[in-house]
């Protein structure tokens, strides 16, 4: 009887292990896991970018309510998202594979919901000793994957200067922006950088949208300069929508009305294709969200859920095609609960969805035929005036390194973009 309990161990264990040359993808949360936040040292919610000893905090809410039990493990991976050659030891002090223990349960809300909330360090897992790009898996006593989050380790060992310049393409000039970098080793000499450096450059906290596999154009002494304009050039797409629900009961700029049934409902007010009318300026927190109320002290377990009702006044589009709703709210995802139906009643796009009060950023993207996304023309639009923020990570292999290390962040806002 020995034996297949030793295989099972081994069967249970080998199958949580990447495999080697496997691309690291996000697992999207179940409709039951909802408000999922993971960041560093900020309040929003967002794609975490973190520095060496700073720490994590990941929070997301079981509406089922019944304290499951669940499990984190941590696993470390190169620029390409491939698994990096680092056992577990040598990037981490301590352990993972070890249940969430800080549960909240909801208190006087109609949606019952427990909280979960992880901290990195913790007493299990002390110190993340290695710089690079490493993913959070979330699952359950049955050994379930249920999702996943990116996030990114560095130590500044070099600098990066970013500017963010209008196209000087002519076709593109009104309508993209285009990022421009360097890289100072400093006193570090920068070995073969063509082959050992790669970059990543992220508008808006969203890897899926990331321009990789960029190489520098000139080398000057130690310094590595990108000048690229189509290269490296974004999309600047529109300001996004937004909505505050934080008084559940009260309508805003945004809210038309309220309605009580099991739950609360919220009515936004319905939104408009931007494509063909003028850019207007709206304050935007780049497509990040905030949970939040005025009806308790603690948002953690006393913020209300709401159906929000979105609305979209949009040409009927194609077969085949799909809008949907998306932003950091639920990282980016495109899946059926995101796809907005028409509504032959009142001429336009609909979509209930069930979220947390806060302050949320949101944009609707057209999903094509062809299962392509295009993510502004489409419905917001593109102006160069958009407000953006952008961010460049550099990650550098050794000669004899056996993984690739974040060695620089770089950020910067069109706000202050150029000609």
């Amino acid at each position: 009887m020995k034996a297949p309990i030793i295989l099972l161990y081994f069967l249970t264990v080998f199958s949580s292990i990447p495999l080697i040359g496997q691309v690291a993808e996000e697992v999207p949360e179940p409709n039951y896991i909802k408000s999922v936040q993971f960041r560093g040292d900020t309040f929003l919610g967002q794609l975490p970018t973190v520095k060496l000893g700073e720490p994590l905090q990941l929070s997301f809410d079981d509406i089922i309510g019944d304290e499951r039990d669940y499990y984190y493990r941590i696993t470390h991976y190169d620029a390409d998202w491939t698994p990096s050659k680092l056992a577990r030891s040598e990037f981490m002090v301590g352990m993972d594979n070890v249940r969430i223990l800080d549960i909240e349960n909801s208190v006087a809300t109609l949606q019952l919901y427990s909280n979960y909330q992880l901290n990195i360090p913790n007493k299990f897992t002390q110190r993340l000793t290695k710089t690079g790009n490493y993913l959070l898996t979330i699952y359950d006593e049955e050994q379930e994957l249920i999702f996943s989050r990116k996030f990114m380790i560095y130590n500044p060992m070099f600098a990066v200067g970013v500017q963010i310049k209008r196209s000087r393409d002519f076709n593109y000039i009104e309508t993209k922006q285009v990022v421009r970098f360097f890289i100072d080793g400093g006193e570090q000499i920068i070995i073969n950088p063509k082959q050992n450096i790669k970059t990543v450059i992220i508008q808006n906290n969203n890897l899926k949208t990331a321009i990789t596999g960029i190489t520098p154009q000139y080398t000057i002494g130690n310094k590595l300069e990108y000048r690229y304009d189509q290269e490296t050039a974004f999309w600047a797409g529109n300001e996004f929508f937004n909505f505050e629900n934080k008084d559940i009961r009260g309508s805003t700029a945004a809210i038309q009305y309220i309605e009580l049934k099991s739950l609360y409902h919220n009515y936004l007010y319905t939104n408009i294709a931007r494509y063909d009318i003028p850019y207007t300026y709206n304050p935007d927190i780049n497509g990040n969200f905030i949970i939040t109320t005025l009806q308790g002290r603690t948002p953690r377990s006393e913020a209300e859920y709401a159906w929000i009702h979105f609305g979209l006044k949009h040409p009927q589009i194609g077969e085949g095609e799909k809008l949907h709703v998306y932003g950091n709210f639920n990282n980016y995802t495109i899946n059926e609960s995101t796809a907005l139906t028409y509504n032959p009643r009142t001429s336009r796009y609909e979509l209930p969805m069930l979220l947390k009060q806060g302050f949320y950023n949101y944009k609707y993207v057209l999903v094509k035929a062809d299962g392509t996304i295009d993510e502004s023309q489409a419905v917001s639009g593109n102006y160069w005036q958009t407000e953006n923020e952008y961010q460049i990570l550099v990650y550098y292999r050794r000669p004899g390194g056996r993984f690739d290390e974040l060695v620089g962040v770089g950020s910067s806002n069109s706000s202050v973009i150029t000609n």
